[in-house]
């Protein structure tokens, strides 16, 4: 390195061990080591700080976010708006530089990284974003979409499952453009790699179908740059840059893993800035640095103010397709709550079959959309059937395969939709949302309006058994914040639940059927509302309530005109989505389910605990307290009492007959 290089990057070490040292939490050690990786990395990127939403901007993830003061110190030193207040409010409340890198939060942070192997995963996506859009905007001597995704990963991503998943279809895919560093220092918490972690990562993503380049010494930064261009010259696979350093580099606990997760004291920080010669108050920064990343900050406005002047010549050359890439940027949807033939159906069907015919008619209607499976498009029935696929071999089609790695799978839309001008979904079995739980989980944190169509939804599933049946994954997923779940109970509802899930600011997961629903009287729009009245009693006030979603709505129905001949008149509501009936005025919510009628039975083929809030002490709730069997799905329905005699039957006790 020369003169000025060492000093920024001396500068990016002690500006992140100065501030996790002042929040007394933290952990300095990939920064400290990892610095001229991130330097090196920033230098070769297209970026304009003063635009963070540049939209041939290269995107740069640190998956290991752990090391977020990396982030916060290079955002610092090149211009991106941040305060050196806020590199002081490190980890504090309200701070823009939070423990974990944050979406929406600090500016330039492309995805909030925090689980290990999440981001790397988000890059996968944002690659395939890149790659697709290419495709389909790009013209000879007009690269509309033409640029990088670079990601740092530290051994710890390298350890979790997701990475390898996201890796496997990255190789398979062929993403040229993706670029990730291995910060590969060998340590993770518990002590040296070597106790847990002896495979040849490199060998490994060879066989993924990576370019696999190493560099001897991260201090290196002349042949990190090298690698980098190595890198972008090879266009038919995605390149991992294995780079050697030292966990905690410059500090007194180098190479030692207990610099990874706890702060190195006032005297280490000092021993710190003694070794590296940085000899600057607390916090300060030399101008010269500052003037030294201002030049690439330049570079990348001067390639904004370009490709802007490019897209003006494409506007006139290709007007059409201009008109559409802003459309697409913009996220435009059009009126589908109006649109006539969304909410028409010709037949009873399963709900997953429904969520087929609407997914279909909306292709139509939102070019954008793109979405897949792993490997269940035919169960889940998840294609868009005028679409083609997109493959490795042909980038055009809008079906993604995303291979039997869920996990990943919903990491990586994740990164698609954080890339922008995409409107991605993915689909598996219900029960298998445990294996995409977390990325799901960074979704809600994310507030990414990303469907999940996740079918199979009870029992109903049949004889694959126990193993394959979903009972406590509604109630699991309800319980996380800003996730709505939604179980439709016919066509309209289903229609309702697409419409909700495309139009909303938060995820949302499509509970769907294996077995046929028919279609309801009364369905419809309301649905929008999460729960309604779908056939109400003809007194003023009900004898009882019955509260049902998807199967179970058919259920409530049947039993209600069974009680009725019995000269018992009860309201069933369907709630199709719990969370968007509590968003609803307490004034609706105390006409659907009036305070004063105590009698109330919730009917659904799942775990019951959610459903307290709304029966009561009084109430009863006709739910799952085990898991299922194999059997024909008609038979488990009887065997778990999800039938109309055993609905009626608890009607009766709760009004005490």
């Amino acid at each position: 390195m020369n003169e000025i290089q060492q000093l920024t990057v001396n500068a990016i070490r002690v500006l992140s061990a100065e501030a996790i040292q002042k929040a007394k939490s933290g952990h300095p050690g990939l920064p400290l080591g990892a610095a001229p990786i991130g330097y090196a990395a920033f230098t070769n990127m297209v970026f304009n700080p003063k635009n963070t939403n540049f939209d041939n901007r290269d995107r740069f993830v640190l998956s290991a976010g752990h090391g977020s003061m990396l982030d916060y110190a290079l955002y610092y030193l090149f211009g991106f708006g941040l305060k050196k207040e806020d590199i002081m409010n490190f980890r504090q409340l309200d701070s823009i530089t939070a423990g974990h890198p944050e979406y929406r939060v600090c500016p330039g942070v492309e995805t909030s990284t925090g689980p290990l192997g999440q981001g790397i995963a988000n890059a996968v996506g944002m690659a395939i974003a890149e790659d697709y859009l290419a495709q389909k905007f790009n013209r000879e001597g007009f690269p509309i979409v033409d640029h990088y995704t670079y990601a740092l990963c530290g051994d710890g991503c390298m350890q979790e499952g997701i990475e390898n998943e996201a890796a496997s279809l990255a190789g398979s895919l062929k993403l040229g453009k993706l670029i990730v560093f291995y910060d590969d220092n060998e340590i993770t918490i518990e002590g040296d790699t070597d106790i847990t972690f002896t495979e040849d990562v490199g060998k490994r993503h060879e066989a993924l179908g990576w370019q696999v380049i190493k560099v001897k010494d991260a201090n290196d930064v002349a042949a990190i740059n090298r690698a980098i261009k190595k890198a972008k010259a090879e266009t038919s696979k995605p390149s991992l840059i294995i780079i050697a350093s030292e966990i905690g580099f410059g500090s007194h606990l180098q190479g030692n893993a207990k610099c990874h997760g706890s702060p190195l004291g006032d005297e280490g920080v000092a021993t710190l800035k003694k070794n590296l010669g940085y000899d600057y108050p607390p916090f300060e920064v030399p101008e010269e640095v500052f003037k030294h990343c201002k030049k690439f900050a330049s570079k990348g406005k001067r390639a904004e103010k370009a490709w802007k002047e490019m897209f003006k010549a494409y506007s006139e050359k290709y007007p059409e397709l201009a008109k559409e890439y802003i459309s697409w940027k913009k996220m435009e949807l059009p009126d589908l709550e109006n649109i006539d033939e969304l909410w028409a159906f010709e037949k009873d069907c399963a709900s997953r079959e429904y969520s087929s015919i609407v997914l279909n008619k909306l292709a139509s209607y939102i070019p954008n959309l793109i979405g897949g499976s792993a490997d269940l498009a035919p169960a889940n029935m998840s294609k868009m059937n005028s679409r083609g696929d997109y493959l490795p071999t042909d980038k055009s089609g809008s079906n993604m395969h995303f291979g039997i790695r869920e996990h990943a799978m919903a990491a990586i839309v994740n990164g698609m939709y954080l890339h922008g001008s995409l409107i991605p979904y993915c689909a598996t079995f219900a029960v298998f949302s445990d294996y995409m739980k977390n990325a799901m989980r960074m979704s809600a944190i994310m507030e990414l309006p990303i469907p999940y169509i996740l079918t199979h939804d009870s029992i109903g599933v049949g004889e694959d058994g126990p193993t394959h049946q979903p009972i406590e994954q509604l109630a699991g997923l309800r319980a996380m914040p800003d996730m709505r779940v939604y179980r439709p109970a016919d066509g309209r509802e289903t229609t309702a639940a697409w419409i909700s899930a495309l139009k909303g600011k938060t995820p949302s997961c499509l509970f769907l059927s294996r077995q046929v629903l028919p279609m309801l009287d009364g369905t419809g729009k309301d649905a929008f509302k999460g729960g309604y009245v779908l056939a109400d009693s003809d007194k003023a006030t009900p004898d009882a309530i019955i509260i049902a979603t998807g199967s179970e709505v058919n259920l409530a129905m049947n039993a209600k005109a069974e009680l009725k001949a019995q000269g018992v008149d009860v309201r069933v509501v369907s709630m199709p989505c719990v969370e968007d009936f509590e968003k609803q005025p307490a004034k609706y919510k105390e006409s659907v389910l009036p305070k004063k009628v105590r009698a109330r039975v919730a009917v659904e083929a799942g775990a019951k605990d959610c459903w307290y809030k709304y029966v009561g002490l009084d109430g009863k709730v006709i739910g799952m307290d085990t898991f299922g069997s194999s059997a024909p799905a008609g038979k488990l329905f009887v065997k778990y009492g999800f039938t109309v005699e055993n609905v009626v039957a608890t009607v009766n006790e709760v009004l005490g007959k």
